[in-house]
């Protein structure tokens, strides 16, 4: 297990839902998508590897967590402005999703 935190801290992440919107390889890579999603009052690209679990298709329309007020970073020449949160076991890697539909932009507390 990591280390504790505080609900401070916890209170500090951003966590919202937003739906899939586009989602295409990379160019050059084998594990990278370039998502764009919708997160109601804004859209964001996405950068994930993830390319090697899922095709493009099964993620457009659906709705997923993204980590908002993460740092963009640039990945293989392609800005990401956020994370989604996804879980991976030794074979299998599960996006996390709401169980149901709700407004794009919803924050998770």
């Amino acid at each position: 297990m990591a280390e504790s935190v505080t609900i401070d801290e916890f209170k500090r992440l951003d966590l919202r839902v937003g739906e899939v919107t586009s989602c295409e390889r990379v160019e050059g890579t084998d594990r990278l998508f370039k998502l764009t999603v919708d997160l109601g009052t804004e859209t964001r690209q996405l950068v994930a590897g993830i390319a090697a679990y899922y095709e493009p298709d099964e993620l457009l329309g659906k709705q997923i967590i993204v980590v908002c007020n993460l740092q963009p970073a640039v990945i293989r020449g392609v800005e990401s402005q956020g994370m989604l949160l996804a879980t991976k076991d030794s074979e299998v890697l599960g996006v996390l999703t709401p169980d149901r539909r709700v407004k794009n932009g919803s924050k998770i507390s």
